[in-house]
């Protein structure tokens, strides 16, 4: 089955917010109020109710003028994701249309993916239950999985009324991007596709009108060695030979040795900005 991408064309996207809108209502997400932080932009960041956000960057031209620099902020869906990698539930999977999503059913609420995503798009929500105790699940962006099941678009390209926010098959957006990066170059010299290779690619495309740190974009985003050779190597050797519960611990025990890295700065080489 050809795997889908949602293409965001910054050039196009005026600020309007309606994606945002749209997500809140689509996913039936709490509004999330915030102080003002003295600048247009509604929210500082994504959080676990709040899946899509435009941020908005002023950039000084050389004449002094501003340059308004939107961009549509949600989960990446990377080919080769980090939270997916260092779930030790195996709480997050790949659907077959490419998005990434959260079983929350199997989600523990370790924060292990929180703590390893390059692009700081999953989150924490908290909860509280019947005996009034707290507990977590990690949420983020499904690309609108259960839209794609029915047929339907993600509800923030279906609302895009500029049509910077497109969606289909990945061999059709990525031609439409070149398309685009083809009519932009003369205004936006430094215009280039953000697909990042170093994760294989993702299913959350941009084309930028400028350098991806302009965006706050990681430049070249990776998966922690130690999750990949967990994952990849060390969890299927050991199913076979120690059995599911011993390996969900030896995961868990990785997974804070890749937490306690990231707290000590030193997988700022993986996520380069």
């Amino acid at each position: 089955m050809s795997k889908y991408v949602k293409l965001v064309d910054v050039t196009l996207c005026d600020g309007c917010r309606a994606c945002m809108v749209a997500c809140k209502d689509w996913n039936d997400l709490p509004a999330v109020p915030e102080e003002f932080q003295g600048s247009y932009q509604s929210h500082e960041k994504l959080n676990a109710n709040t899946w899509n956000l435009i941020t908005f960057k002023e950039k000084e031209r050389p004449n002094g003028s501003l340059d308004w620099l939107f961009r549509h902020d949600s989960c990446m869906h990377c080919s080769d994701a980090a939270c997916e990698k260092v779930c030790p539930e195996n709480a997050i999977s790949y659907t077959k249309f490419g998005s990434v999503v959260v079983d929350s059913d199997t989600c523990v609420g370790c924060g292990y993916c929180v703590q390893n995503c390059p692009f700081e798009s999953i989150h924490l929500a908290e909860y509280t239950d019947e005996k009034q105790k707290k507990y977590y699940k990690a949420q983020k962006c499904t690309l609108c999985t259960d839209r794609l099941e029915a047929n339907l678009q993600p509800a923030c390209a279906d609302v895009c009324h500029t049509g910077a926010i497109r969606f289909g098959k990945e061999e059709e957006m990525l031609a439409l991007a070149k398309e685009r990066l083809k009519k932009v170059k003369d205004r936006f010299p430094n215009a280039n596709i953000y697909n990042p290779q170093s994760i294989d690619g993702t299913h959350t495309v941009y084309l930028l009108a400028d350098h991806p740190s302009e965006y706050d974009l990681p430049v070249n985003p990776k998966v922690p060695t130690a999750a990949k050779l967990w994952k990849d190597y060390a969890q299927p050797i050991g199913k076979s030979l120690f059995g599911v519960t011993t390996m969900a611990v030896i995961g868990a025990f990785i997974a804070q040795r890749t937490q306690k890295k990231t707290e000590e700065g030193g997988a700022h080489d993986e996520h380069e900005k």
